[in-house]
């Protein structure tokens, strides 16, 4: 059976499912009151690793579904998605590798040895010209880097091209105000679900970035979960420097938010101060019982399918939690 098919949100969840219900051949549209660079999405670092996303026994599987399917996608360069070296550091004691990550390369990232005694210029990143003694260990992985500026352009297309169609401007009171002539609705509002569906869960993890000049000498991905908060993950055509990861529903750009973590940045990859070319802020969807991939029905008795509060993984989770929508929708998973 073939279904008329309404998604509700065009970042990279509701894109995703509607390349994955177009292409089957789903008569699929998109309402959304952003798209493209308007988008939470669009403001993402969009680096593959688990993030900010509960609950693991889930989020996990749905992730490395989603691997797969961007190591195949960066095989086609105009998808805007390549592969990357991700150095995840820590400044407090021994990080540790997760279980999930070992299968895909993860390797500790050795300390070099001078005259009995580890050196404090900066093996964890690994560059005679990036400095930083504060690091105490690190792994390195190799994972799928989207870049926004042209993967979300990318998934638009390819969801227009298998007939989809994208509505903008469109703003919903609750799910049944969505035309009766669809009898699937798909529910990938994000943030927007908190009032969308009255869900108390949901809540907005703040995070703001720095779009700088791309950094010469910088061919990988640098992280650091600890406070400070820090990132720096090099695109085609600039890098993106975080962040921040606050409870807060302020989408303003706070100027002395991104001297400091241009200043950070700046400080852990021995870089002059680099010209500002943007400040971005999006609202993680952080959802406190974990994402929501989930089958129901609306008041007037039509299926809804719900795929949000993917927290800071929206992107890591995308293809794995479509392809479940997918089957709770047609019928193929319980």
């Amino acid at each position: 059976m073939k279904h008329r098919v309404a998604i509700v949100g065009a970042g990279v969840s509701g894109l995703t499912c509607g390349v994955v219900f177009a292409e089957r051949g789903h008569r699929t549209t998109i309402f959304a009151k952003e798209i493209g660079q308007q988008t939470t999405s669009a403001v993402a670092g969009a680096l593959w690793f688990p993030y900010d996303v509960e609950p693991a026994d889930k989020a996990i599987p749905w992730a490395l579904e989603t691997y797969q399917t961007l190591i195949n996608l960066a095989r086609n360069a105009e998808s805007g998605v390549s592969i990357i070296e991700l150095r995840q550091l820590s400044r407090i004691g021994e990080i540790q590798i997760p279980d999930w990550a070992v299968p895909l390369g993860a390797r500790f990232i050795p300390s070099e040895v001078e005259n009995g005694a580890a050196r404090e210029a900066a093996t964890w990143t690994g560059n005679e010209g990036i400095k930083s003694c504060e690091f105490t260990s690190g792994f390195a992985i190799t994972v799928p880097l989207m870049d926004t500026t042209i993967y979300l352009d990318h998934l638009a297309n390819r969801f227009l091209k298998a007939d989809g169609q994208i509505t903008e401007n469109v703003r919903l009171e609750n799910l049944e105000d969505v035309d009766p002539k669809f009898d699937l609705v798909i529910n990938c509002a994000g943030i927007g679900a908190r009032e969308l569906v009255h869900d108390a869960d949901l809540e907005p993890h703040r995070g703001q970035v720095a779009i700088v000049p791309r950094i010469k000498d910088l061919p990988y991905a640098v992280v650091c979960d600890d406070a400070p908060l820090m990132y720096a993950i090099p695109r085609l055509n600039d890098c993106v420097f975080g962040g921040t990861n606050e409870l807060s529903d302020d989408l303003a750009a706070d100027s002395a938010t991104t001297t400091r973590i241009v200043a950070e940045c700046g400080r852990v990859l021995n870089i002059e101060k680099p010209n500002i070319l943007a400040e971005r802020v999006g609202l993680r969807p952080f959802r406190k019982s974990g994402v929501r991939v989930e089958r129901n029905h609306l008041r007037d008795g039509r299926t809804v399918v719900h795929n949000y509060g993917h927290g800071g993984s929206g992107f890591t989770l995308s293809w794995g939690c479509a392809e479940k929508v997918f089957d709770l929708a047609t019928g193929r998973a319980g």
